[in-house]
């Protein structure tokens, strides 16, 4: 006969909870770094009507206490802003390779585009593209970004057509190859103005009204190279470092601003990158294994997620993952002489 007491071992119990609470519960990101809106999400959380609950001595829920709703009036889950009439996605070194198809992916999301880089012509051929696949505004603008005053013309020029930047991708970069005793100097500098000090220079102009309107996101490319030395691109290699280091840091000083910050740490490519420093995809498919390379759009969609999530950090390719990790860890006395060996900017040694 069934038990007289309200819950028995035959019965399920089950706890039901307000479909708008449930959504604070949902697991943080990977990796667990704070998102960076979630902060600013709190504050918009607001009791809503009381909902009671029932336990195996009281199935009523008479005798508890009220449990709140919650209406959460901020997408936790989504750091990346809704497209609108008037906002535009910032994306620079978008006239090829990666930059190109991140452009490609927030054109598919409903993105309006403003393409940055010195190759007007490539960049007018992508915004036709874009218009006319997802009936987006893409916007061009050329620009060398190795000058401080084109970088900062861009508010003004955005301003005069109207537009509010409410995404920024820092994408635009370039390597040098070979020792540092043979380099050239202008080509080197040029390098760090592009990788390092655009960047700091165009976060310093966007973020400020980004976080006034709580609401942007800015994605960094950094690379795999910023998780150790890199001898044969030695310059390369430590402005991708700084660019992690840098997208971290001002990720945890905006967090709860509803700004959030990712950084893209592809490995190798098949882009044209080093060709145009001088060595072949070959010799550089022939330096890293073919698994660790990973398609141009693959690794666009996936900064794009991570973008849209919040993740601090966004690695492509389970094994560019691992081998960020263990070259990291590996002691770098041993690490740094067999990278060196394989590189191959440096084979024939010194008298090369």
């Amino acid at each position: 006969m069934p038990s007289a007491a309200p819950f028995h071992s035959g019965q399920r119990r089950v706890l039901r909870l307000p479909l708008s609470l449930s959504f604070q519960y949902l697991p943080r990101p990977w990796p667990r770094e704070p998102h960076a809106n979630r902060a600013f999400a709190k504050a918009q959380v607001r009791p809503g009507p009381d909902t009671q609950t029932s336990s195996r001595r009281d199935p009523t829920g008479a005798g508890r206490p009220s449990l709140p709703a919650a209406v959460v009036t901020y997408a936790l889950a989504m750091a990346l802003p809704t497209p609108k009439e008037n906002t535009t996605a910032i994306v620079t070194g978008a006239s090829s390779g990666i930059g190109a198809a991140i452009a490609r992916e927030l054109a598919r999301r409903g993105h309006g585009l403003t393409l940055v880089a010195r190759r007007e012509d490539r960049l007018k051929s992508l915004a036709e593209e874009l218009a006319e696949a997802h009936s987006v505004r893409a916007e061009v603008i050329a620009a060398d970004l190795t000058d401080a005053d084109s970088r900062g013309a861009l508010p003004d020029q955005l301003a005069a057509r109207g537009l509010t930047p409410d995404i920024l991708v820092n994408n635009a970069g370039f390597t040098t190859m070979g020792a540092v005793y043979l380099s050239d100097r202008a080509a080197e500098l040029a390098m760090v103005r592009t990788n390092v000090e655009a960047v700091v220079d165009l976060c310093t102009l966007f973020v400020p009204g980004m976080v006034t309107r709580h609401r942007g996101a800015v994605l960094n490319t950094a690379s795999t190279a910023a998780f150790q030395p890199l001898p044969g691109q030695a310059g390369y290699g430590a402005s991708k470092a700084f660019v992690l280091s840098y997208g971290r840091a001002l990720g945890a000083e905006l967090r709860g601003t509803g700004v959030s910050v990712t950084t893209l740490c592809p490995g190798p490519v098949e882009t044209g990158f080093a060709e145009t420093a001088g060595v072949t995809d070959e010799e550089a498919a022939q330096s890293l294994p073919k698994f660790m390379w990973v398609p141009v759009d693959d690794v666009a969609k996936a900064a794009v997620e991570g973008l849209a999530s919040g993740r601090p950090v966004v690695i492509p390719g389970t094994a560019n993952r691992a081998g960020a990790g263990l070259a990291h860890l590996t002691p770098k006395a041993l690490l740094l002489p067999l990278m060196a060996q394989r590189h191959p900017a440096l084979k024939g040694g010194p008298a090369a």
